[in-house]
Formats: C-alpha cells, structure tokens, sequence
C-alpha cells in the first residue's frame, strides 16, 4: 500500500507522546509522498521540549522537493515558541499535501489551537503515533487518556493510529507486534483505525501477516554522536 493510500487526506497532523517516533514518522511519510509525485510541504511545528526536530533534516527534504517550514530558521537548536506565517501556505495551498509534526504532549498541541477554524474546513486528519514501549502510553487507558488530552487541547478529532513502537537500534519484529497488540486494543476501545505498523526495512517481509499494512522506513532522525 503507498503512502498516498495510508494517509490520505491532503493534511496529516502527526501528534503523540514525546519518544514515540513521530519525527521519524513525519520525515518517512513526508519523503514518501514525495517520491509517489505529490507536492509535498512539511511544517515542524515540535516547539516544546523536542528531541527530535525534522528540521534537522532540511536539507534532505529540500533535496527531495519538499517544502520545510519551521518555528525558527535562524536558530535550530532552541525551543522558540512562534509560529510562521507561512504554516497558512500549507492550509490554504490545496495543490499541495501538507505533513504537520506537532508537539508531543498535549501542551505542544496547543499550538494548532489558533488555526483550528481553517483546519477543520480544510481535508485533514489527526494521526496519534503509539510506541508501547513509552511508559505513559504503553497500556491502553494511559494510551486513551493521552489521545483524548490532545484532542481536547487542540479542538480536533483523532482520525487514525500508527503503531510506532520501537527500541531504538534495538528494535526487534517481537516489539513491533507488541505495540500492534496495543494499537489494537486502542483501535477496539475509541473506534479509531489503526492506519498502520511503522517498521525498518528489515522486517517488513516479517510482519506482512499484520492486518493493517506496513510502512518501511529507514532511519533519518539520529542523535548528534550517530550522525
């Protein structure tokens, strides 16, 4: 299935603890898009306490054709808490698919806030990235309550959930089942789908028996000692 088909509403709002992969996720889906000939724009919106930011990855989206816009050009490193103007480009341009890496708890969600009215007229959809190995998310009531903070910060309603979970370089294809198990108990409870499973690479072809389908990545966001 391509990415296209995965998300496929013009805008994909990627929300979820912070630690889950949503960068990753955000950078991966962004990129795919890309290469599936959309027009593609990407806004890093992750303003408060991120760890990982996809503006670290400039110059590989550009590369790709993809449009980055980011709270602070001048300075990559700090946590500014503005916005660019240019975020209305991707809400308003419908020519283009717009990627959004918002905050990664329900206080870095608020920045959606102010554009709620023109995001809810536009085609859109809220994803919430899971990883089971994150303690505050890791059991279904936590994952739910979690979900539902940022729904009621940002005023907008989940429309899918990706199963994210991963160990880092320690990864292996039993995580990833464990955090579909848990992807499912959440889809069963809120009735929201799970859109799909993010794996490397290497074990896609190993979880091909998964229900909802894979999305292969390769890692893009390193810590600064792996780069």
């Amino acid at each position: 299935m391509t990415a296209k088909e995965i998300c496929s509403h013009r805008l994909t709002i990627v929300t979820g603890h912070y630690g889950t992969g949503k960068t990753e996720f955000s950078v991966n889906l962004a990129l795919a898009l890309a290469g599936e000939g959309e027009q593609v724009m990407m806004a890093d919106l992750d303003i408060v306490n991120p760890y990982f930011r996809s503006r670290e990855r400039k110059a590989l989206l550009e590369d790709a054709g993809i449009r980055l816009i980011c709270s602070s050009q001048a300075c990559s490193d700090a946590d500014v808490p503005a916005l660019p103007a240019e975020v209305l480009t991707i809400l308003e341009n419908r020519d283009v698919r717009g990627v959004l890496d918002i905050g990664g708890d329900p206080v870095g969600a608020r920045v959606l806030a102010r554009f709620r009215p023109k995001i809810l007229q536009e085609d859109y959809q809220l994803v919430y990235v899971l990883n089971a190995n994150r303690p505050e998310v890791r059991t279904p009531e936590s994952a739910i309550s979690y979900l539902r903070a940022i729904e009621a910060t940002t005023g907008l309603t989940c429309g899918g959930i990706v199963n994210n979970t991963h160990l880092c370089g320690e990864t292996t294809e039993r995580e990833i089942r464990k955090g579909a198990d848990l992807a499912e108990r959440v889809s069963r409870e809120t009735e929201i789908p799970v859109l799909c499973h993010v794996a490397e690479e290497r074990f896609a072809d190993h979880l091909s028996d998964l229900r909802e389908p894979v999305f292969p990545i390769t890692i893009k966001m390193k810590k600064p000692w792996e780069i």
